[in-house]
């Protein structure tokens, strides 16, 4: 907040949505505005139709009295478009401002196809997705995408990506915005990107580990790669760049698809995998294709998982040192049994009994929603952020 006799439209907003303040009177004392004031402010945000009217709540006054209107968000005044692309598999939903799905859809989508091609199908998933939920085009404040590869989340295009080939530093926020308005005739709307295990984290942080301070998730998939919330934050390094654990040279000699040989995608990822249980006679050609294997609990993809859990424990070893997380999960295709096994037999071998003392190694709650669920909020949180709230409201007239 700006200060207690600055507080704008947009602290009072905020203050509301965290809950440290829901009434009138709270939010005079949380300021030190005038009541007169509060009472203003309050009203460009009833007229934007963002807050509403509660339940009463606690008595304001020591002296008793009736209790006082407690204040909420409105959350059904928009919708959030979020969508998760994997290299060979996408899915797309409808969010609510709190993060409901309320229509969903999954299906192939090739990375390798290219941005303009992907990311004009994105535009008539959506369309297809809001015509399933009952939803107008119009309701929309903003769109969500998580991509397999680095993003430079100021412009919101990807850099060097080993896994999208083509997409190096395409617009991607503009494309999308065009699609979305070439399939559903409505206006363009916000368009944010982030990489997929960052967003991952954000989704499964906030909604099953908010008291976690410093929460690591770890997606093992096609390729790996991390994501990091501190504070309730994502930490992104100084251009997108944190959290690319895949890339750490484990000196192995294989090729990786980044051009270097000895990372640990190249030798621990699902593909990694599955290319040595094809060189065994067994049918695989992707992360996924484990995924259904260790499912079934065939043999050999059990073993080579719980190897490959091997590999990333030990460099999640360093990981848990220099960051010290609470939770540390494991997401993506090859995080079952078989594979948590290995990271914790080399993990908790290999780091520091301090760095282990009140850690949590778990696995993925919200499964293959998280990205959707962390795209939808990172929406929200920037098209709600106090500074934002202000120029939107000036920009609606209220």
């Amino acid at each position: 907040m700006t200060g207690r006799s600055q507080a704008s439209a947009g602290d009072l907003l905020e203050l509301v949505r965290s809950g440290r303040a829901t009434t009138r009177g709270a939010l005079q004392q949380a300021t030190g505005l005038s009541r007169a004031t509060v009472g203003q402010r309050l009203d460009r945000l009833f007229r934007a139709g963002w807050l509403r009217e509660g339940a009463g709540g606690p008595v304001d006054s020591p002296l008793g009295g009736r209790p006082s209107i407690t204040l909420e968000f409105d959350d059904d005044h928009a919708v959030v478009l979020a969508a998760d692309l994997d290299t060979r598999h996408a899915r797309a939903a409808v969010l609510t401002l709190t993060g409901e799905i309320l229509a969903e859809h999954s299906g192939t989508l090739v990375v390798e196809d290219g941005p303009d091609a992907v990311l004009g199908e994105l535009g008539r998933w959506f369309a297809e997705l809001l015509e399933k939920a009952g939803q107008r085009a119009g309701t929309v404040c903003g769109i969500g995408l998580a991509v397999p590869g680095p993003v430079d989340t100021e412009t919101g295009r990807v850099v060097q990506p080993p896994m999208m080939p083509g997409w190096d530093g395409y617009d991607i926020r503009g494309r999308l915005a065009r699609s979305f308005t070439e399939h559903t005739g409505a206006g363009p709307v916000p368009v944010l990107v982030d990489n997929d295990a960052n967003l991952m984290a954000y989704g499964e942080q906030r909604t099953g580990y908010a008291d976690c301070s410093a929460f690591v998730l770890v997606k093992v998939s096609t390729g790996i790669g991390a994501g990091v919330v501190v504070d309730g934050s994502i930490y992104r390094g100084i251009d997108g760049g944190a959290g690319d654990i895949g890339h750490i040279r484990v000196g192995a000699e294989a090729l990786c698809r980044c051009g270097s040989y000895g990372c640990l995608a190249a030798v621990a990822s699902g593909g990694a995998v599955a290319r040595r249980l094809a060189e065994t006679g067994v049918p695989a050609a992707s992360g996924s294709d484990v995924r259904d294997l260790l499912a079934a609990g065939h043999p050999e993809a059990v073993g080579f998982a719980r190897e490959a859990g091997r590999q990333v424990g030990d460099v999640l070893a360093t990981v848990v040192t220099l960051l010290n997380p609470g939770v540390l999960m494991i997401a993506g295709d090859l995080a079952g049994t078989a594979f948590l096994t290995g990271v914790r037999e080399l993990l908790y071998q290999r780091a520091l009994p301090r760095s282990t003392a009140h850690l949590d190694v778990v696995t993925a709650r919200l499964g293959e929603r998280a990205g959707l669920v962390g795209a939808g909020a990172l929406v929200v949180e920037y098209l709600y952020a106090p500074e934002r709230v202000e120029e939107r409201l000036l920009a609606m007239g209220v």
